[in-house]
């Protein structure tokens, strides 16, 4: 992680995820799902990656399981 990347991490909370898959559907290079479906963030993309589909990816969640402060307005 850079500096000042601090307040721009996407993060997946692995206790809410229920593995729906909406954020990987939706940003897939932000996104992906591990072997047992639940939802990580890619290695290196955790600031987003300047994918515009991340916000959407984040209001897709059907538990809210994803924050990502600093790139989508709480």
């Amino acid at each position: 992680m850079t500096n000042g990347a601090t307040n721009k991490v996407i993060h997946v909370d692995t206790d809410r995820c229920v593995g729906a898959g909406m954020c990987a559907l939706t940003a897939p290079g932000v996104f992906t799902q591990d072997d047992d479906g639940f939802s990580e963030v890619l290695p290196g993309k955790e600031d987003g990656g300047g994918d515009p589909m991340v916000r959407e990816a984040v209001r897709a969640c059907p538990v809210q399981a994803i924050s990502a402060p600093g790139i989508v307005a709480d």
